[in-house]
């Protein structure tokens, strides 16, 4: 059955957009989805991760994924190398994992120290594999409307506005940030001829002129610059939805850890203009990983590559 999650009001003026809560209840789905192979004599789906290194953000990131394979049912494998390790043979461990028939998909964790070339490594990921959806065959599939393994982040934004059923089709869509991660590849999904989608989108960067004014335009805003609290609420107008991608670590005294995220989005002046929002933490965070596990249920399944 779909999930439509409820309202999550903290007033009458917007909605929450409960990315959490929408992420658990797909690998509830997916988690239906293994069983069903597993009656059928196949074998639960494989997801590996190779972390480089002990950057603190990847650590995290990774640890997540980790448990959310095993609410999913997947096995999982995490392989783990030194800062110091080769492009060489990093090159040869992905290959090594390109060739095991027994890893449905992976990940090579972002990112990399800057000896190695991330776009090259990359690159060397069989699309099939691809399950982080960054290969240059997966895009252009993505581009053309062909069936691929979408990038997560990008696919976690849709599937939310699918979830809350929230109407795309001819609104105004604003796209703050180009990175090939997140940015170029929502503001194409959001163009295409789907719902979610048919949205007329404007694609704005550090090069923008008149930012303002364009934001204010926006039915919908998916802010993705990295930068907190960018978005205030003279840039948005009454009753637009808006998608936050942005997770900063900003000082906090007050918190044990020092540090509070944050998002690209001033949410405590924004969320009282908006219809929809989503919020930091919690919003498109947890979607990501949903996204990663449902490519690599696609892969196991083969359902894009014979």
């Amino acid at each position: 059955m779909p999930f439509w999650p409820f309202s999550n009001s903290i007033n009458n003026m917007h909605q929450l957009i409960d990315g959490k809560a929408t992420a658990a209840a797909i690998r509830q789905e997916i988690a239906a989805e293994v069983e069903k192979l597993l009656a059928a004599g196949q074998r639960r789906p494989h997801l590996a991760a190779v972390l480089v290194g002990n950057d603190g953000g990847s650590e995290t990131y990774v640890a997540n994924k980790i448990k959310a394979c095993e609410d999913a049912g997947f096995t999982s494998t995490l392989l783990r190398f030194d800062s110091n390790i080769s492009e060489a043979a990093l090159l040869a461990e992905v290959a090594k994992l390109n060739a095991d028939e027994q890893i449905d998909g992976f990940i090579v964790q972002l990112p990399l120290p800057g000896h190695i070339n991330a776009e090259k490594v990359n690159e060397s990921i069989d699309p099939r594999k691809d399950v982080d959806g960054f290969h240059a065959v997966n895009i252009g599939r993505m581009v053309l409307n062909l069936p691929c393994y979408l990038p997560a982040t990008p696919h976690g934004i849709i599937e939310l506005l699918k979830r809350y059923n929230i109407n795309t089709q001819g609104k105004h869509c604003v796209v703050l940030g180009r990175s090939h991660i997140v940015g170029s590849p929502v503001s194409i999904l959001l163009a295409r001829n789907t719902q979610p989608g048919n949205c007329t989108v404007t694609l704005c960067h550090s090069r923008t002129a008149h930012l303002k004014e364009h934001l204010l335009q926006a039915d919908i805003i998916v802010a993705a610059l990295g930068k907190p609290e960018f978005v205030k609420a003279d840039m948005v107008k009454e009753g637009a939805i808006v998608i936050d991608v942005g997770t900063t670590r900003v000082s906090d005294s007050s918190r044990k850890s020092g540090f509070r995220l944050a998002g690209d989005v001033d949410f405590e002046q924004v969320a009282p203009k908006c219809s929809y929002i989503t919020p930091v933490p919690g919003g498109v965070g947890p979607m990501t990983i949903a996204m990663l596990l449902k490519n690599t249920l696609h892969a196991a399944k083969k359902d894009f590559y014979g």
